[in-house]
């Protein structure tokens, strides 16, 4: 599944970041966060809070600019050796610098050149600046503002993560407001671990995507809305499996969407923590439901029009997938 060329649109660049990466990292800071590793050296968590705790453990260590260009460098690198010839990467800046704007402009410059130099290797990319939902609307706005500022060539995109039992979508519509009129692809996490109803309330904030979205399966009216809108879902099997969204493989309503005429998409969403690849996505959407190189093909032609990007990237993309 390697060889087959790739698009992924929800991958959390921290979240990708590789166990030795950080380890090592860590160790040139003489910091000790060996309590987030397993003996095996993966990252150790038991449920989704664990798991957040141990991904903000993870990112403590990131803590220059140089550090972000290092990450973009590793991840757009295992990118590409999984077949992805581009990759939309979700960036908070409040893991740089505390989402302060001129702190945010240096480690933006730095993760910028990075890559650039990733694309002249053969991945292009783009960033999805990421508001934590769990951190409060506040906090959003500075994100926010922070994506407004400095969208262009790399910052096209705008998104919330973190859990999603906090609060309600409709308390940071002032952030997706402001992403809105900065010309921003607007996309948000949902219906992952609250239902049908999460979803609705992201289709209200104006996204055009939705992060994971897998629990609209339980609403038909819902699912039918979906497909009208044209709406895309970052499909991440591989996560929601290991987190107990979902049983296993088979039992994924990703082949139910597609078939209910949903626009689906495979990603990864963090890796490292998930024990996954994309090729491995892949390849076990093959084997639970037959898939080939023509439900994989169109699933990435729909994630080259659902991507943000402009259109000349996008006329390209289309070209390399066919």
């Amino acid at each position: 599944m390697k060889s087959l060329k790739k698009i992924e649109l929800h991958l959390h660049l921290e979240g990708a970041a590789p166990p030795a990466f950080i380890r090592a990292l860590a160790a040139e800071k003489h910091q000790d966060i060996g309590h987030i590793f397993d003996e095996r050296g993966a990252y150790s968590y038991n449920g989704f809070n664990e798991f957040l705790r141990v991904y903000e453990a993870a990112t403590s260590v990131l803590t220059a600019p140089r550090d972000y260009a290092r990450l973009v460098t590793e991840v757009l690198g295992n990118c590409a050796e999984e077949g992805a010839i581009y990759a939309e990467v979700f960036v908070s800046p409040e893991f740089c610098g505390g989402a302060d704007l001129t702190a945010w402009r240096d480690y933006l410059a730095a993760m910028e050149e990075a890559a650039a130099e990733a694309e002249r290797s053969g991945i292009t990319s783009r960033a999805i600046l990421t508001c934590i939902r769990h951190f409060g609307p506040e906090r959003a706005r500075k994100t926010a503002i922070c994506a407004a500022e400095t969208s262009g060539s790399w910052v096209t995109g705008f998104g919330i993560g973190g859990a999603e039992s906090a609060g309600e979508l409709s308390d940071f519509a002032w952030a997706f407001d402001c992403a809105r009129e900065a010309g921003l692809g607007l996309t948000a996490h949902a219906g992952e671990w609250r239902g049908p109803g999460s979803v609705r309330d992201a289709l209200a904030l104006g996204v055009t995507r939705i992060g994971h979205g897998i629990r609209a399966i339980e609403d038909a009216a819902l699912l039918s809305d979906i497909a009208a809108r044209g709406v895309t879902l970052e499909v991440c099997p591989g996560s929601n499996i290991a987190l107990g969204i979902v049983p296993g493989w088979p039992a994924h309503p990703i082949a139910r969407l597609a078939d209910a005429g949903v626009r689906v998409t495979v990603s990864t969403d963090d890796p490292p923590f998930f024990h996954t690849t994309l090729s491995q996505e892949y390849q076990r959407l093959a084997d639970a439901f037959g898939w080939a190189e023509a439900e994989f093909g169109q699933m990435n032609l729909w994630a080259v029009e659902a991507a943000f990007c402009d259109e000349t990237t996008r006329t390209r993309l289309r070209k390399d997938l066919t």
